[in-house]
This record gives structure tokens, C-alpha cells and sequence, in this order.
């Protein structure tokens, strides 16, 4: 039986201000999804919640004073079983440092009801599993090697880079040749979670483990390979930061 089947998630609000703390609780009470809403003044409050209650999703605030809602997130990936992070923050520079601690949504503030309810949607989605239902990642693409045909699964490319007319598709691995053009991979990928980063390289967030700012250049890191994304797709890249989809990249 899961949690929604035993009466909704169970939700923490952390937010140091108390008018959001009880607005964003109202909000919550008025979802099915939710069953019990607790509340805390801060991250250390919070985890003294943490340490008595079962916790299926935390909603914070990321500016806090002391033990703000980044290093919160940070403290609860190292919990053995870690409820889901939603940060509800007025400011949108923190999108890929939210990404990096695997939050599952970025909600800005001042917070409406539909995009709340579209955030709870996706941690529904990342705690019950879609029992039955054909993945749409078990694609499989066929390579050659040696005169002999194989087939790579698309969930384990971990990116892509462009060669001409061909694609290179690079796996924990190995890497394989395949005469299918960079755009026509983009296009059709694109629901599955990958994304152009580079005009010669498309990427799976799903493997993307770190995003980094240096002087002004970013980079992604898959595995142990660091890729640069060019300036002209880094506002696409902190766009899908601010809304990706529960469990993807």
C-alpha cells in the first residue's frame, strides 16, 4: 500500500516568516494528496521534526537565517530514507544549486495553487512507482561492432556527441557510432529527458550529477566527463532547472 493509498503524503513546511509558513500549509491542506501538513521556523527546527515524524516531502524555503534551506537539503541526502525537496523560494538564482542536492521542484514565490498542485504532482510521481505501464526508456538502439549488430538501452547513454551525419552515443563504458544526425536524437529524445547543451552535444539529466559555474562558464558533469554548455543554451538549461519533471535530469 502506498502513502496515498494509507491517507496523503505527509509534508513539512519549513519558512522562517510565519504568514508563508501558514499560507503555504493552507494551500497544501486543500490538496487530496496531502494528509498531514506539519510546519517549522527554521532547517534546525525542521530536522527536530524530522526526528519524530515520518516525512514524505519538505517544502523550504532556501533563504533562512542559520541552517537555510540548501544546506537543509543537503543534511537530508544523507538521511537512509529521505523525503522528497521542494524549495519555495521569491529568488530564482538558486535553480541550479537546486539541482545539484536532486530537489524535485523549484517553486517561486509569490505562490500560486496551480503551479503548487503541479509540484505536489511530481512528488507523487517520484514516490509511487507506475506499477504496469511500458517504460519509455527500455528504447533500444542498434549498434554495430565488429560486424555484429548489438543494441544499446537509451536510459544507459549518458550523452551524445555530434559527428557530421553521425552521432556518437557515450555509455559508463563505451561510446558507438550510429549514422543518425544530432538534431533528429534532440527532437526525438527530448521527452525522455535529454538535452542540447552544446550544438554538438546532447545530454541525459538524468546522469547529470553536478552543475557548475566558473567565471562565468558552465559546465555539466556525467560520470567523470565534465561538458561545457555554450552561452547561447545556458538559458535553456536554467529554464528546465526551474520546471524539469520529477526524477528527470
Amino acid at each position: 500500500m502506498t502513502r496515498l493509498e494509507e491517507g496523503g503524503l505527509t509534508a513539512l513546511v519549513v519558512d522562517d516568516e510565519a504568514p508563508a509558513r501558514s499560507e503555504l500549509r493552507f494551500l497544501l491542506e486543500q490538496d487530496d494528496r496531502i494528509g498531514v501538513v506539519h510546519v517549522a521556523a527554521s532547517g534546525t527546527d525542521a530536522l527536530r521534526t524530522l526526528e519524530n515524524e515520518r516525512v514524505d516531502v519538505v517544502f523550504s524555503d532556501i533563504s533562512m537565517p542559520g541552517l537555510d534551506g540548501m544546506e537543509l537539503a543537503r543534511v537530508l541526502a544523507r538521511f537512509a530514507s529521505r523525503p522528497a525537496v521542494v524549495f519555495v523560494t521569491a529568488y530564482d538564482q538558486h535553480a541550479v544549486d537546486a539541482f545539484a542536492v536532486d530537489a524535485i521542484d523549484y517553486v517561486m514565490k509569490p505562490v500560486r495553487p496551480e503551479r503548487l498542485a503541479e509540484a505536489v504532482r511530481r512528488v507523487v510521481a517520484s514516490v509511487t512507482p507506475a506499477g504496469g505501464e511500458p517504460r519509455d526508456d527500455e528504447e533500444k538502439i542498434p549498434v554495430e561492432l565488429g560486424g555484429v549488430t548489438r543494441f544499446v538501452t537509451r536510459r544507459d547513454i549518458r550523452y551524445v556527441t555530434a559527428h557530421g551525419d553521425y552521432a556518437r552515443l557515450h555509455t559508463d563504458t563505451e561510446s558507438h557510432l550510429v549514422r543518425i544526425p544530432l538534431n533528429t536524437l534532440e527532437e526525438r529524445w527530448a521527452a525522455a529527458g535529454f538535452m542540447r547543451i552544446h550544438r554538438s552535444t546532447l545530454v541525459s539529466m538524468h546522469h547529470v550529477s553536478q552543475v557548475r559555474m566558473d567565471h562565468g562558464k558552465c559546465t555539466v558533469r556525467v560520470g567523470t566527463v565534465d561538458l561545457q554548455v555554450s552561452r547561447r543554451h545556458m538559458r535553456d538549461l536554467r529554464q528546465h532547472l526551474l520546471s524539469r519533471p520529477a526524477g528527470a535530469g
